[in-house]
């Protein structure tokens, strides 16, 4: 079994300066802080964690601060959840999963308590009622998304103003020059939701940028809706060539009602998506797609958060993940009549 004093040893330092990197109950400085984390990971030490609490008065506990609410997609968000969880383990934390949609009253009850030492805030708005007392909380916190303003905040995200400006230039190096955006359910715009309405902004902006008729169409998770959205569509541009999706409960169904309405993916008309990898690739025709990088945001959220418990002064507020594209069979160059 790796004791403290192995990792001392392979760390260079005294056992106390590794307690006290653990405990956070003294600062120590952030290279020496980076050589024993370092040190930890390679031996595979695993200190006691009621050991840890006792000494630390800390619960070693996270709260992951994710409120289910209407139009959420549940298995995207237990991807975040499920890998903001793995790696709190290796840092010898539990994660408290808060569901609710209690907003500003349900952090301050848990914050109040020693329950948990720090939170992760998910579904975050672009004027989040949360964030005064974010700012205002003793305890750490990291943001899995950018409000309007994230100034005194630390947040993490896709890049989603990126993504949805990626998806439009590639349609439009592909030729095409009428496009269109179904997005994801009308509530998650009604709450401003922060990535919905970041892709709505970069889909826009590309597109007016390279002269393309464009259309946003919030769009309810359901086959049915998917459908209705694919006809209302084409009524309304019928010289339609393009489709971005940012809505991954209707992928699947929004190009079979496409091809039931007689265009064929993507001779006739080219998909992109933000969406994660294994949904596109599963797809009949898979689908040129921006990953959600679920399990790399996850984990580097519970990093921000340890940098932020040990006492770091190095921890970026910002952190924007640049989108990534796998170009895949559903885009094609547009036929010229």
């Amino acid at each position: 079994m790796v004791k403290i004093t192995d990792v001392a040893r392979h760390a260079g330092v005294s056992p106390s300066t590794v307690s006290y990197a653990l405990s956070g109950k003294r600062p120590i400085s952030e290279e020496t802080r980076q050589r024993v984390e370092e040190s930890i990971r390679r031996l595979g030490y695993r200190p006691h964690a009621g050991a840890r609490a006792l000494a630390s008065s800390r619960s070693n506990v996270l709260a992951l601060v994710v409120p289910l609410r209407a139009g959420i997609h549940v298995p995207v968000v237990m991807q975040f959840a499920v890998s903001v969880v793995t790696t709190a383990r290796r840092y010898d934390h539990d994660v408290l999963l808060l569901t609710q949609e209690e907003g500003e009253e349900g952090l301050r009850r848990v914050a109040d308590t020693a329950l948990v030492d720090a939170l992760i805030v998910m579904d975050v708005q672009l004027h989040d009622p949360r964030l005064p007392l974010l700012r205002a909380l003793e305890r750490p916190s990291v943001m899995i998304g950018f409000p309007a303003s994230s100034d005194g905040l630390t947040c993490i995200d896709l890049d989603f103003k990126a993504a949805g400006e990626a998806c439009v230039e590639h349609l439009a190096r592909l030729g095409h020059r009428v496009v269109a955006l179904v997005g994801s359910p009308p509530e998650v715009y009604v709450r401003q939701t922060a990535f919905a309405q970041r892709v709505v902004q970069g889909f826009t902006a590309a597109a007016d940028r390279n002269g393309l008729a464009s259309a946003v169409h919030p769009c309810e998770a359901s086959p049915a809706a998917a459908r209705a959205v694919a006809e209302q569509l084409l009524r309304e541009q019928p010289a339609l060539t393009g489709v971005v999706v940012h809505n991954e409960a209707i992928l699947e169904p929004l190009v079979d009602a496409f091809e039931q309405l007689g265009l064929r993916v993507p001779g006739d008309l080219s998909v992109t998506a933000i969406c994660p990898d294994e949904l596109a690739e599963s797809l009949r025709v898979p689908v040129t797609s921006i990953a959600l990088p679920s399990a790399e945001v996850g984990t580097r959220a519970v990093e921000l958060l340890m940098k932020k418990l040990g006492g770091s002064t190095a921890v970026p507020e910002a952190t924007l993940l640049p989108p990534r594209m796998t170009e895949r069979a559903s885009a094609a160059r547009r036929a010229i009549a």
